[in-house]
């Protein structure tokens, strides 16, 4: 009996609930219906506003230099490893010097050999020359001397012919003068010969001084094959270009490398010298962006692995043209980390960049969504002291994607209404509460609440 008298009191308690349940969801659904086809209040208000340019890139030293050797050989030492900091100069690797010693030493031989004859020419030309002076000298004189005897024994034959027509001389004592005076003349003529054959050792000479010239330059190229056997042996050694860290090290002790001069491939890469004077994160633009971005403005760069630490940096160098992936269009930005802490950031690290594009510290802002468009202009709708909302046109700045910068057109303090709808910014549509959500609905909700009659048996 008692069960049956509490029975209607819990139904009729069950109903009563499931009525204030019912009242109440459809006064939600009542004021939702009003907030979606009313209006929101928002005032005008002073304060801080930054526009700045999102991006990712990978972090680069100032400069990575390979370090290949000009000689071939096997590694006899290399003192320096991975993350080593090295300076200008310093000996950074060695190979085996024995064959090129034996280079420089034979070149070195080959040098003195060609001195000496080089010396030996010089000396016979020396001869060459003295013997040339000396021989026309002899020949001047006896020219001289032949060309005085001929005058005088034809001086004589001739007055022996006119003493002989005179009857004033013998027969023998005129053939005498005629046969002197011939041989005179072929003395004369001998004389002549003697000198012409001067010319000879004149040429003979000139043949001497070539001689020398040839013994110079083979000098010459003996001196430069020896610089270059020299140079061969200094290349067994190589010495650091720069300072900075030793980022890659591609061989080890023991090793046969090739001439980075003489081998068609190039040459062995030994070592990487990466300098960290400046450290850059190179990050891509999209194109839509990049026409906000300028040298010298501020970035704000983070890095997973630091994730509590930001880094400051300038934008450095943008580049001219853009690169075309899958017709997504970048564009390089160079950005110098200026942070004390900047090594923290190792080369090939990826970086979160943000590129300040705008910094106003005191301004006028209102919510993006309070400023339409209409025909080319912005229009806000401002309350009135009646409590009506009239249009006006204001000329906006920059603006974060939440908030917009007013630079006319309304003051700090004014209310404007934002209608359903009216929003600007594609961030503002595409971050409205509900979107992409299906919520159930007041009946089903009920459904959802009310409990199961109990089962007979």
């Amino acid at each position: 009996m008692k069960v049956k008298k509490v029975m209607p009191v819990i139904v009729v308690l069950l109903l009563v609930a499931v009525v204030a349940i019912i009242v109440k969801m459809r006064r939600k659904e009542a004021d939702q219906k009003k907030n979606d086809s009313g209006v929101t209040i928002v005032k005008v208000e002073r304060g801080p506003l930054r526009q700045s340019v999102s991006s990712t890139g990978r972090v680069v030293p100032n400069l990575d230099v390979d370090i290949k050797c000009k000689a071939s050989g096997q590694i006899v030492d290399i003192p320096y490893d991975i993350s080593d900091e090295v300076s200008s100069g310093t000996l950074i690797m060695e190979i085996d010097p024995t064959d090129m010693a034996r280079y420089a030493k034979q070149a070195g031989v080959k040098l003195a050999a060609s001195q000496f004859r080089l010396i030996e020419a010089q000396l016979n030309l020396r001869v060459a020359e003295q013997n040339l002076a000396t021989q026309r000298i002899k020949v001047d004189a006896n020219l001289k001397s032949a060309q005085a005897s001929y005058d005088d024994a034809k001086s004589k034959a001739e007055r022996m012919k006119q003493l002989f027509e005179k009857k004033l001389a013998s027969r023998e004592d005129y053939d005498t003068a005629q046969t002197a005076a011939v041989q005179a003349q072929s003395d004369l003529e001998n004389a002549r010969a003697a000198k012409e054959d001067l010319k000879s050792q004149e040429i003979s000479v000139d043949l001497k001084r070539q001689d020398v010239r040839l013994a110079e330059n083979q000098v010459e190229s003996d001196k430069i094959d020896e610089d270059l056997a020299e140079q061969n042996l200094k290349d067994t050694k190589v010495f650091a270009p720069l300072s900075g860290v030793i980022s890659a090290r591609n061989v080890q002790v023991g090793q046969i490398i090739a001439s980075a001069i003489s081998n068609v491939g190039g040459g062995t890469t030994v070592l990487t010298i990466s300098d960290l004077s400046h450290i850059y994160v190179i990050a891509s633009v999209d194109e839509s962006d990049i026409g906000k971005v300028e040298e010298n403005q501020d970035v704000q760069i983070t890095a997973d692995a630091y994730p509590e630490r930001i880094f400051r940096g300038k934008v450095v160098q943008i580049a001219t043209k853009g690169v075309n992936v899958s017709n997504v269009v970048t564009f390089e930005v160079k950005i110098e980390v200026t942070s004390r802490n900047k090594l923290l950031l190792k080369p090939e690290m990826t970086a979160n960049v943000e590129i300040i594009v705008a910094d106003r510290q005191d301004t006028l802002l209102v919510p993006s969504s309070a400023i339409s468009r209409r025909r080319g202009k912005r229009i806000a709708f401002v309350k009135n002291s009646a409590g009506s909302a009239e249009e006006r046109e204001v000329e906006v700045g920059i603006s974060d994607g939440v908030q917009t910068e007013i630079l006319k057109g309304l003051k700090e303090g004014e209310e404007l209404e934002v209608r359903k709808g009216m929003a600007d910014s594609r961030w503002h549509a595409n971050n409205q509460p509900g979107q992409g959500t299906r919520t159930p609905s007041s009946q089903a909700q009920i459904r959802m609440m009310m409990p199961r009659p109990p089962r007979g048996r």
